[in-house]
């Protein structure tokens, strides 16, 4: 599926009308079922779809037992449709919740694991800069559009996992259904990403043990609890120069 569509809209600049093309991001709806019962609906951009069902399902835990991402089907039509065979499905008792982020995210509520993260990760913050940079670099579809959000996985020298996606909780997601479909280790990375380090995003990265969260805008005050808690490096704010490191500083150097 093409992740961006043309329009032609009018552009003024000062009192100047232009009929130019533009590149809009395509928003789709994505429905995935277990056993052809549908479990959850949601927007995304379609791309990496099935690393998208992978994170979010393996991170919120709503399949139980033993299940093959390569007998996921799934179909492109007005909706996306996948359906995932020979799985069980967990409901949580504390049920499906709305989420903060962009078009309506879902989380299933929980309290974070509350072991420390216990690893060697050690990054300078020039080091960080650079990686930074590169991420933001690799941004094509927001240059394109200006409307979709990345993430990234880092060793501190490399990026290793890029995706975007309309939905930032979304592009993580894609970044860690990625990771675990090749094998990936979570152990002595960086999440890095683009929007607002929320409690979900928080908690993404507590799941896997991923011991540093970076963004370029700043974390709300669950998400520095759940980074406090879980010995998350939280680090908000990467803009040219200047970070903020709100959690476990230790590991910038």
């Amino acid at each position: 599926m093409n992740p961006t569509a043309k329009k032609i809209i009018s552009r003024i600049t000062g009192e100047s009308v232009k009929q130019v093309e533009d590149t809009i991001a395509v928003e789709q709806r994505l429905r995935i079922f277990v056993n052809k019962e549908e479990l959850i609906s949601l927007y995304c951009t379609p791309l990496m779809i099935r690393e998208l069902v992978v994170g979010l399902l393996m991170t919120e835990g709503v399949v139980k037992g033993e299940w093959c991402s390569d007998r996921m089907s799934i179909e492109y039509k007005d909706d996306i449709l996948v359906n995932i065979e020979d799985a069980g499905v967990s409901t949580p008792k504390e049920g499906r919740v709305m989420t903060s982020g962009c078009v309506g995210g879902i989380t299933f509520a929980k309290k974070p694991e509350t072991e420390k993260i216990a690893d060697n990760l050690s990054i300078a913050p020039k080091t960080l800069f650079d990686i930074f940079k590169e991420f933001q670099n690799r941004s094509e579809l927001y240059r394109l559009t200006g409307c979709v959000h990345s993430a990234a996985l880092s060793d501190g020298a490399n990026i290793s996992v890029f995706a975007e996606d309309i939905g930032r909780h979304n592009a993580v997601d894609k970044v860690i259904g990625y990771s675990l479909l090749e094998g990936i280790k979570f152990e002595g990375k960086i999440m890095l990403a683009s929007g607002r380090l929320s409690s979900e995003i928080a908690f993404k990265c507590s799941k896997w043990g991923i011991p540093m969260l970076v963004s370029r805008t700043s974390p709300t005050n669950l998400a520095v609890e759940i980074a406090e808690a879980r010995g998350i490096t939280l680090v908000g704010f990467v803009r040219g120069d200047r970070l903020n490191v709100y959690t476990h500083p230790q590991r910038i150097k």
